[in-house]
């Protein structure tokens, strides 16, 4: 009841300052603009309010993405509250949620227009690095909390939806170029307006990096035998790089189409915790939808249907050194090395309504079918596990049976769901939604979620939300084989999370708002190993608690003030200590000022803090870290053309993502230091 009662104070203060504080309507005219920040359509599928909407949510709009100088996904996301972006071994990103963070990071549900990118292999966005570029996009939405009423699988601690740009936004074409630290070159092409009677939006980037070159002083070789490791030696980060996407409207239809490549891909650390200096990976995905919508197909209905195809292929350039040479004793005097390659295809369907007949209600529906496989493996190495779980040596070979990491498996998913927000009073809204989702591979799973809304006034929000959520087993946590650290266990179940939240929001003056959340969640059922060689098994529970307060304020119309402070403490109820390795506490603040007529520069401050480890994992607290990003922007948009420049980390802080337990990486995974990058885009 901790969060009813913080609440409840918080709406009293908000209430008493109500009388003087009114919404100033001229507040939207400021001279900086923001983008379209106060509406979000990701909390119950249709558009609507931001601060009315059932569920604790932020947008990202484009002009935010800019103003930050940021150039990939992940590093907008690190201003969500709540919300903080670390690393695996390889250097994949992995989004922490209200401290909800696992080893494959698989409980945050990531879309691009709505169309799900998850990976069945381990139930994550992919299994290697992948950052989206930010030059496409036009908006970002996160939703903090359950969101599998709407969503289904893996909307479990969080769910962001990747907006890309139309015709309209783009408005004819334009050609950039990016350079910066690391030998990073960036080039990209966007085209927006009318082809005939069609609507479109075409992107297309290529780049390359050779990647930060940080110091890792020891690595898991170190730990087994350092007379053979290659630490100290620098992380392997370099990557080439194609993205294309397109829009195509046409009347009732809408098509998007995109293509992701990284190319050349370096290991990090290593996949194993061992420096790998020559392992290169390619991943390639292909996504597609296909959606028609009908606004009036019947009186107070509308309908859409959608198709939505997925492609990815994960495949080993240069075998991959999971130990150097002479480890293990010297029997493995050219290295411990393997190439696992695998493809992977998805098909959705689905139909879904939205209906206004009923007097204060508005009601939503849908039903979709999901066929998700990965339909080849393969496998090159030149070892096998003993009964024991120890390595032995042999020539290279293709791997079969037992021996191969996975097989190829399918899954079917069927489901549905429905919505209603009913206005039952005056400045009351209550919402309640249920989805049924029915999987071939491990059977049925219901989720509700309830929410109601009260305008207590003109400038306060109030919002009190239940909701459950769960998470399906990965393929490799069902079936994995050939693999000594864990073996897949077909009888897994989901993993479930019941969530309890309440915000306010208050607007308490033309030129300030502030809001508060807070949340309680209890997660049962985690998959996780007991120890080495044995099964996954659904056997963790983990319960957390905190907070995010976030604050806006213009204190003239060519300057914005604005950040978040986020609190999350999560207890593994096993080990009655603290889950470990999301920061504790996270404040994030930014300013933007125009200081002359088309010229702008925009600060960030990121203070993470009080990263503990986990149970049995004896090192000291990762150190907490202070980065400081700087970029100056020129809009000579009337001219064709604009200029940025970014330095990020300016003050080359030593900042560190943490390693986990057993990892080897005793010192943590080191993040880059001072970075550099110029832009210049010009309009034809």
């Amino acid at each position: 009841m901790r969060v009813l009662r913080l609440l409840s104070v918080w709406v009293a203060l908000a209430w008493s300052g109500a009388t003087w504080a009114q919404v100033d309507a001229d507040s939207e005219d400021l001279v900086l603009s923001y983008g379209d920040k106060s509406f979000v359509s990701i909390a119950t599928g249709t558009k609507q309010l931001l601060r009315k909407s059932p569920s604790t949510a932020t947008v990202i709009t484009a002009e935010d993405i800019v103003a930050m100088g940021a150039t990939t996904v992940d590093e907008a996301l690190e201003s969500v509250p709540g919300l903080h972006v670390s690393r695996s071994t390889i250097y994949g990103p992995h989004y922490g949620i209200r401290g909800i963070l696992t080893d494959s990071n698989p409980h945050v549900l990531m879309m691009v227009n709505g169309v799900p990118l998850t990976s069945v292999f381990q139930g994550n966005r992919n299994d290697i690095p992948v950052s989206l570029p930010t030059a496409n996009v036009a908006r970002i939405e996160v939703i903090r909390g359950p969101g599998s009423a709407l969503y289904g699988a893996d909307a479990f601690a969080g769910t962001i939806n990747i907006i890309t740009k139309t015709a309209e936004e783009l408005q004819g074409p334009s050609v950039g170029l990016r350079a910066g630290s690391f030998d990073s070159v960036d080039t990209w092409f966007q085209y927006g307006g009318k082809v005939g009677a069609l609507d479109v939006a075409a992107y297309l980037s290529a780049g390359r990096t050779s990647g930060q070159r940080r110091t890792v002083l020891a690595d898991k070789q170190t730990e087994l035998d350092s007379a053979v490791s290659l630490a100290p030696g620098s992380v392997n980060l370099r990557h080439d790089d194609v993205d294309a996407q397109i829009d195509v409207g046409f009347e009732k239809f809408r098509l998007h189409a995109g293509y992701t490549l990284r190319d050349n891909v370096g290991v990090g650390v290593g996949i194993a915790g061992a420096l790998d200096p020559v392992g290169k990976i390619r991943t390639a995905r292909f996504t597609s939808d296909l959606a028609w919508t009908d606004a009036n197909f019947a009186p107070d209905l509308s309908l859409t249907l959608q198709a939505a195809y997925m492609h990815m292929a994960n495949e080993i350039l240069t075998p991959m050194v999971i130990f150097p040479s002479g480890a293990f004793s010297g029997s493995f005097p050219n290295g411990m090395v393997g190439a696992p390659n695998k493809w992977e295809q998805q098909l959705r369907l689905s139909i879904s309504g939205d209906y206004s007949g009923f007097s204060d209600h508005h009601v939503r529906m849908g039903i979709g079918s999901d066929t998700m496989e990965i339909y080849k493996t393969n496998e090159t190495k030149n070892f096998i596990f003993s009964a024991v779980g120890a390595p032995l040596p042999l020539p290279m070979y293709s791997a079969s049976g037992a021996n191969l990491y996975l097989s190829p498996h399918d899954r079917n998913v069927n489901y549905l769901y429905a919505q209603d927000e009913w206005g039952f009073a005056r400045d009351w809204t209550l919402t309640g939604g249920v989805r049924y989702d029915q999987y071939s591979d491990f059977g049925n799973t219901t989720n509700p979620r309830l929410t109601l809304v009260w305008e207590a006034r003109q400038n306060v929000t109030t919002k009190l939300m239940y909701g459950t959520a769960f998470r399906a087993p990965s393929f490799v946590e069902l079936y994995a084989a050939g693999n000594p650290v864990a073996l897949g266990n077909p009888k897994l179940t989901p993993e479930k999370i019941r969530t309890l939240e309440g915000a306010v929001s208050w607007q308490v003056r033309h030129n300030v708002e502030t809001s508060l959340s807070l949340f309680r969640h209890e997660i049962s059922d985690l998959i996780a190993v007991s120890g080495t060689g044995t099964p996954y098994q659904n056997t963790g529970k983990q319960d957390g608690h905190g907070g995010e307060w976030e604050l806006t304020w213009d204190p003239s119309r060519n300057l914005r003030l604005s950040g978040h402070y986020a609190y999350q403490k999560n207890v593994d109820q096993t080990t009655q200590q603290d889950s470990g390795y999301a920061p504790h506490r996270h404040l994030y603040g930014r300013a933007d000022w125009r200081f002359a007529s088309d010229w702008f520069i925009s600060g960030q401050l990121n203070w993470v803090a009080e990263r503990k480890r986990a149970a049995g994992d004896a090192r000291p607290e990762v150190p907490d870290y202070t980065s400081v990003d700087v970029t100056l922007r020129a809009d000579r948009s009337r001219q064709g053309w604009d200029f940025l420049a970014s330095i990020r980390n300016l003050l080359d802080a030593d900042i560190r993502e943490p390693s986990k337990m057993g990892s080897g990486i005793t010192f943590d995974l080191p993040m880059p230091g001072r970075t550099l990058w110029l832009q210049v885009r010009y309009s034809l």
